[in-house]
């Protein structure tokens, strides 16, 4: 049987880089920028929340595995007080930072062995998570996120 922290780290390892490689391909960097739907974030701003997320996660792990049980609210990029620089990057920036993040996330989760995995941090919303449903949770959230590029990138290519 399949070790699942194996696997989520797999996951988490091929994920992003798989989704962008196929969603961008033949996109204009330019287009990035531009907002399919006026009133949602752009392809790059959705990319930017994601790579802001990327270190508000690491913070979050580190805390998992140095604290007991610490507790978090739901991160909201409106109340974060970086988001409006990482909003503003260039879209080739957002995707260098948002690669080199995901870099430093594989390295600092690789030597993780299975009692780390199961410490716990309390979510505001979710409540008590171990650190493996943790990952999923970023997993499911990037996902989310990587799914609005792609609806995107089907009204770019409408146009």
């Amino acid at each position: 049987m399949t070790n699942p922290n194996s696997s989520r780290l797999q996951r988490c390892e091929t994920q992003l880089e798989d989704f962008l490689t196929e969603a961008l391909r033949g996109v204009a960097p330019g287009t990035l920028s531009r907002r399919a739907i006026p009133e949602k974030w752009s392809a790059a701003e959705n990319l930017a929340h994601l790579a802001r997320y990327h270190q508000i996660f690491l913070e979050r792990v580190e805390r998992i595995l140095t604290e007991q049980s610490p507790s978090f609210r739901g991160y909201r990029a409106e109340d974060d007080s970086e988001w409006p620089r990482w909003s503003s990057m260039e879209p080739q920036e957002v995707l260098a930072n948002l690669s080199s993040l995901r870099t430093k996330l594989m390295a600092r989760l690789r030597p993780l062995n299975e009692s780390d995995f199961e410490r716990t941090g309390i979510h505001s919303k979710f409540g008590e998570m171990t650190l493996a449903l943790w990952l999923e949770f970023f997993l499911v959230h990037e996902g989310h996120h990587l799914n609005v590029v792609l609806n995107q990138r089907k009204i770019w290519l409408q146009e």
